[in-house]
């Protein structure tokens, strides 16, 4: 008896936490919501330790398969000293880094080597992107793009210009570091 090959297009369902780590004020908390529900609120609200978030989005195909990824993000308080205290509790699992900058406060891009160093200390070489945030400022820009590269060159990572208040690249950012994750997790 013949077999007939079967034709498997059941999706294939990735489940990985992220981290979005950066200096207070600098929008990790506005780029999460805008990612998970559209929306930007104006107000500021100060993140205290750290809050989950969850969305589900699909990536296209893996060796023919559907691929859907469902991530837990994490917004992590932008205090120095919580790093030190407890990067080992909230970093460990996180698959991915989306390592945040003010490009209107260039001390935010020098600070955040220590936050990606503070995640690779505590995860291992996970990939991180590094996102320029709040680019529809531009009249108070202080961080332009080849300072940006040669701060972070050594981190080997992509450097996107985002806009939590516009949605700029904002899902670009957490797809493509879905997919990032997901093409390391399946070439191991």
């Amino acid at each position: 008896m013949m077999r007939r090959p079967s034709m498997d297009t059941e999706s294939k369902t990735f489940k990985f936490k992220i981290c979005l780590v950066g200096e207070e004020g600098v929008g990790k908390t506005s780029l999460i919501h805008r990612f998970v529900s559209g929306a930007f609120d104006e107000s500021y609200i100060r993140t205290l330790g750290a809050v989950v978030s969850k969305k589900t989005v699909a990536l296209g195909t893996l060796h023919g398969r559907p691929v859907q990824v469902d991530m837990m993000i994490l917004d992590i308080m932008g205090k120095r000293t919580f790093l030190q205290l407890f990067k080992e509790a909230y970093f460990h699992g996180a698959k991915g880094v989306l390592a945040v900058f003010d490009v209107t406060r260039a001390q935010s891009l020098r600070d955040l080597t220590k936050w990606i160093d503070g995640v690779r200390d505590s995860v291992g070489p996970v990939p991180v992107y590094a996102l320029g945030n709040k680019t529809d400022l531009a009249h108070r820009r202080e961080v332009n793009p080849e300072e940006a590269s040669s701060t972070l060159l050594s981190y080997e990572c992509p450097v996107l210009y985002t806009s939590a208040k516009t949605g700029e690249n904002v899902e670009q950012a957490f797809q493509g570091l879905a997919k990032t994750i997901v093409e390391s997790s399946s070439s191991q």
